[in-house]
C-alpha cells in the first residue's frame, strides 16, 4: 500500500475546493447528475482528487442511471477501502480512499456482472487521468 497521506483539516481546506472538502472530508454528497464524470466515457484511470491515488478504471465504469459515476469494481490493488456507515438512519457501506481516507461514496449490491456491485462515487472527489497522460504524484493540486 502507498504511504498514508495525513494532513490537518486546515491543510485539507487549503488543498481542496470548498465542494471537494465538503464531500471528501465531511462525508457529503454532490447533487445527482451534476458531476463532471457522471456521463463520461473517456478511457483512463480515475484518481483521488485529494491525494492522486489510483481508484477506478474506465473499463469498470457503467451507466447505472443513478446520477453519479458508477463502477462495478475498484482498480486492482489497494486504492479503496470500505467501512460500515450507519448515518442518516440507514446502513450502507462507505467507500473511502485507502491512501488519504477521503470519503468517495458508497457501494451497493445492485451492480452488473461480473461483481454484482455498484460503487457509486462522487465526481468531485475524482480526477480522470486519460490514457496517454503522465502519472501525477500523490498530494498534487486538487
Amino acid at each position: 500500500m502507498k504511504e498514508k497521506v495525513v494532513k490537518t483539516e486546515e491543510e485539507w481546506r487549503r488543498a481542496l475546493t470548498p465542494e471537494q472538502y465538503r464531500v471528501a472530508r465531511q462525508k457529503g454528497t454532490e447533487r445527482p447528475f451534476s458531476g463532471e464524470y457522471n456521463a463520461s466515457r473517456e478511457p483512463g484511470t480515475y484518481l483521488c482528487a485529494a491525494c492522486g491515488a489510483e481508484l477506478f478504471t474506465s473499463d469498470a465504469k457503467f451507466d447505472s442511471h443513478c446520477g453519479w459515476p458508477s463502477f462495478y469494481e475498484p482498480r486492482e490493488g489497494d486504492g479503496v477501502r470500505t467501512e460500515l456507515d450507519t448515518s442518516h438512519g440507514m446502513t450502507r457501506t462507505e467507500v473511502l480512499c485507502a491512501t488519504c481516507d477521503s470519503h468517495l461514496g458508497h457501494v451497493f449490491e445492485d451492480g452488473p456482472a461480473p461483481t454484482g456491485l455498484r460503487y457509486c462515487i462522487n465526481s468531485v472527489v475524482l480526477k480522470l487521468r486519460r490514457h496517454g497522460e503522465e502519472s501525477e504524484g500523490s498530494g498534487g493540486e486538487a
